[in-house]
């Protein structure tokens, strides 16, 4: 089975429909040869049917008033018997009564006994001509035992020409050696006809099936090429997308650096240099303020400008610098955001935290912290931090984050036209990473931001 198995399908077939169609041969082959057999005994008994109806009934007349043959219908009956054609055919004759008792046999002994009516003797008393090939077992066949093994035995009614009642049945035996010749020669012929039929058929079969199967051999082997293809480009793409979301990490990682960079030369730079011009602008303001007071107004206007610049550039600086989350958890993390929102708005947000794993890339976090910033901040600008909660969840190796307020609403397509850069700067922070961000908002029943991040990124440990 294992080896059938390993064979390709044509292979399969041709093995399979040989040995069907051998069976078939077989069992079509042997049908014909009995019917042939059949064919031939019928036609042996028609002829012997034939010849005693032609011959022997008309020697039989005389049981119509007897009850045994006379010794001239015996001397012809041997006469016919031994003289004609089929007469040297036959090695063996009985002529039996209505009753079963044997009026003529080469066996005298025979003469007057009765035997059971049985088998062809009582179909020929119905009037049925019947040819079998006999074994030779009955009790009344024992002189025929002596000689043959089997014979071709056929019994025929004989009739009263004038009532058409049977007075006798005729019992010839043949041997069958030309009958066997003659079956045999038909049967071969039979043979050789269905096993030329049967090879013609297989022929065609299996050069189409061969042909099938080498089309289909064909196919799968360029089914299998472009698996194969398919899979070295699947594995190129997702090679091609890990460097990207690699490179986004790093980007993201970098843009903070840069940002913090940037916090610092404001906050060490001009900062430092407002502050210094503030503290001169006072000392001259206390040094000429007598002397010139028509110039004091000036100064007070440019000291106000100044300090009011100075505010704004510390404000910027802090909003560009991130607090260091690198060394804090992910629960920390997101906390510490939610704390510096409301200790900067004076507000309250509720706060659901499932349970987040202690470690994940720098990049997750930063962008997670951004989004929570961003969401709240926009949320305390547009709908008066109205009902915010803020909900932080994992599943299947995914961080999921949902912020939400009852305030008025928007339409999301209306504010991304408009310009809202914070939205924007969000989505593509969250794509970047290979996350999902989707906002769902309708006027009138609040706003609801929700960002997939993954807790996975290649090489993230690297940036």
């Amino acid at each position: 089975m294992i080896a059938f198995k390993k064979l390709t399908l044509a292979r399969q077939y041709m093995l399979v429909s040989l040995l069907v169609m051998l069976a078939g041969m077989i069992i079509i082959g042997l049908w014909i040869s009995q019917q042939i057999e059949t064919a031939v005994t019928n036609r042996t008994a028609a002829v012997t049917a034939l010849y005693v109806d032609s011959y022997i009934s008309p020697h039989l007349q005389s049981l119509k008033n007897n009850a045994a043959l006379d010794a001239n219908d015996i001397q012809t009956l041997q006469h016919l018997l031994t003289d004609t054609s089929l007469g040297q055919q036959i090695v063996s004759y009985k002529i039996w009564s209505p009753n079963g008792v044997i009026l003529y046999s080469e066996n005298p002994d025979l003469i007057g006994q009765q035997f059971a009516i049985e088998g062809g003797l009582a179909e020929a008393l119905r009037g049925n001509v019947v040819t079998e090939v006999s074994q030779l077992e009955k009790e009344e066949q024992a002189y025929e035992r002596q000689y043959w093994e089997k014979l071709i035995e056929t019994y025929a009614p004989s009739r009263d020409a004038s009532s058409d009642d049977i007075l006798a049945v005729s019992e010839f035996y043949q041997t069958n050696e030309g009958l066997a010749s003659e079956i045999r020669a038909a049967q071969l012929r039979s043979w050789l006809l269905v096993g030329v039929v049967m090879t013609a058929v297989y022929i065609l079969l299996a050069g189409l099936v061969n042909r099938a199967s080498q089309t289909i051999v064909s196919q799968k082997n360029q089914l299998s090429a472009n698996v194969t293809q398919l899979h070295s480009l699947l594995d190129q793409n997702q090679q091609l997308h890990n460097r990207v979301r690699r490179a986004a990490a790093r980007t993201t990682a970098l843009n903070e650096q840069y940002l913090r960079r940037i916090s610092a030369d404001l906050h060490d730079g001009p900062a430092q240099d407002l502050a210094l011009a503030l503290l001169r602008i006072e000392s001259l303001t206390n040094g000429f303020a007598a002397a010139y007071p028509a110039v004091m107004q000036d100064v007070r206007t440019v000291h106000v400008a100044i300090e009011s610049a100075m505010q704004e550039l510390r404000a910027i600086s802090a909003g560009l610098r991130l607090p260091q989350i690198q060394v804090k958890s992910l629960a920390e993390t997101v906390q510490r955001a939610v704390y510096d929102y409301e200790q900067k708005t004076q507000s309250n947000v509720v706060l659901t935290l499932g349970e987040l794993p202690h470690e994940a890339p720098l990049p997750v976090k930063i962008t997670l912290y951004r989004v929570l910033k961003e969401s709240l901040a926009n949320s305390y600008r547009h709908a008066a931090g109205e009902d915010q909660t803020v909900n932080v969840y994992t599943r299947n190796d995914e961080l999921f984050v949902v912020v939400s307020d009852a305030g008025p609403g928007f339409e999301p397509g209306q504010a991304v036209g408009n310009g809202r850069l914070g939205l924007s700067g969000m989505r593509e922070g969250v794509e970047l990473l290979g996350g999902q961000f989707e906002i769902s908002s309708v006027r009138g029943y609040g706003t609801t931001i929700r960002a997939t991040l993954p807790l996975q990124i290649p090489e993230a440990d690297n940036v």
